[in-house]
């Protein structure tokens, strides 16, 4: 099985170099690995908390999804999608911030951060303090929890996160006794690379310190790079490499023989001004085509939408059926599958009123079959099979599994049943989305009815 990797990338900001080389790359090389089943969002809900310039978050949006498919981030391959475009997520947030403690909540980083810096000002620990803020960690939990993710690569600052994505994630499969939830691990990124601003700090926007990417093309590139800060060593006098900033960037972007070519050359006094040509040169040569292809995407806006679309089907396509199983085992189902009152007793279905097969040959001489809940509405149409006994192992496996040992995807009007990753089966297309998932919800009762009477 494939390891399911999830990350969030906020829309606030406009990417730069710092972003390329510590987060872009290296994840855009790890999605291509053929063990792993990568998930990439645009987390604009996350945005709402940290800005509230609505220009701003939707340039964003814009820009970072570029960004990503300009860097070689295959859609194809990979599902990229808008967090605001998975009605799901919120809806979990919900379920799990039913669950939370108030004092996990109360001991989060951010938050605690935040009442601290008021405290030292004088201030009521709350000023300021919006509760967006505040359930942060279940808003990025049900991000994690949705998909089933595996392993969710942070930085140390944001372990704390994942833990708590666990314990919600936990406390849930207790309360409800099943593994309704994979429990995600972090995965700390070690060797991230961090890379000096203009003024030798962290480049961060923070700082303001940063070099853009694509934004401005290659002139603005250039200039960012002939005000980083050095030294006023002259030409002819050896410089250390180990101290510039202008040295760490260059590595980020050569080889080994570049690099070693490079740190020599500053050792034998090259000037600062020839050394900044150079590494203008050699991230130039790495980010000009990757330029070419994000002005290009940046041009037809209509093209990225469709992508992040295609991506949000697929996310829901898991998601969906996740929330719909939630949605029963919390008393939310549809009223044609509601259980009995509780403190009830235990009401036998009657003789006959049960969920049923029929099996068929088609015209083409192959066996399928139907299955039919107890008032006689088709929920379920097989493949074809060469062979009788074929349609009938299936039926069989089906008739003892439960809802909870097949794989449903939602499609826009229809389910598809999937058993060993393979589809097997197919609901009617309905009228809507909700004639849909009350359709979802009486095949999971009826799998799950005649499994009970197996």
């Amino acid at each position: 099985m494939n390891t399911r990797v999830l990350t969030g990338i906020t829309t606030t900001g406009t990417p730069h170099l710092g972003n390329y080389v510590g987060a872009i790359r290296p994840a855009v090389a790890a999605s291509r690995r053929g063990d792993v089943d990568a998930f990439f969002f645009l987390a604009d809900y996350h945005a709402l908390i940290k800005s509230d310039d609505a220009a701003r978050i939707e340039r964003s949006r814009l820009e970072i999804a570029a960004t990503w498919l300009a860097a070689g981030l295959d859609p194809q391959r990979v599902t990229f999608y808008r967090q605001s475009d998975i009605p799901e997520i919120p809806e979990l947030t919900w379920f799990l911030t039913c669950i939370a403690s108030k004092g996990m909540l109360n001991r989060a980083h951010a938050y605690k951060a935040a009442v601290d810096k008021n405290i030292a000002a004088g201030e009521d620990p709350d000023a300021g303090v919006s509760a967006g803020l505040y359930m942060y960690p279940v808003l990025m939990a049900a991000d994690i929890l949705a998909f089933d993710a595996h392993q969710v690569p942070v930085g140390r600052d944001q372990i704390q996160h994942i833990e708590m994505a666990r314990d919600l994630g936990q406390r849930f499969n207790h309360l409800h006794g099943n593994e309704f939830f994979v429990l995600p691990e972090a995965l700390i990124e070690e060797q991230v690379a961090t890379l000096p601003g203009l003024d030798g700090r962290k480049m961060s926007k923070s700082y303001d310190n940063t070099i853009p990417l694509f934004a401005g093309g290659a002139k603005q590139l250039r200039e960012a790079i002939l005000r980083i800060v050095t030294d006023s060593r002259a030409p002819g006098e050896p410089k250390d490499p180990d101290d510039s900033a202008l040295f760490t960037i260059f590595r980020a972007f050569a080889g080994e023989a570049e690099t070693a070519a490079f740190r020599q050359a500053l050792l034998e006094g090259l000037g600062w001004g020839e050394a900044k040509q150079a590494l203008y040169e050699r991230i130039e040569a790495e980010v000009a085509p990757m330029r070419e292809r994000y002005e290009a995407l940046i041009a037809d806006p209509a093209a990225i939408e469709a992508i992040l679309r295609q991506g949000a089907q697929k996310a829901r396509a898991i998601a969906t059926p996740k929330v719909a199983a939630l949605r029963e085992v919390l008393g939310l189902r549809a009223m044609t599958t509601a259980p009995a009152r509780a403190g009830g007793p235990k009401v036998a279905p009657k003789p006959g009123k049960l969920p049923r097969f029929a099996s068929f040959r088609d015209t083409d001489g192959r066996f399928r079959f139907r299955l039919f809940s107890a008032d006689g509405q088709e929920l379920l149409l097989s493949k074809p099979f060469a062979e009788p006994k074929l349609a009938g192992a299936l039926q069989k496996r089906l008739g003892t599994s439960g809802a909870a040992a097949v794989a449903l995807q939602v499609r826009p009007l229809s389910v598809g049943l999937e058993l060993d990753g393979e589809e097997v089966a197919s609901t009617p297309d309905y009228r809507d989305g909700p004639a849909r998932d009350e359709a979802l919800a009486q095949l999971r009762a009826a799998l799950d009815q005649l499994a009970a009477q197996d």
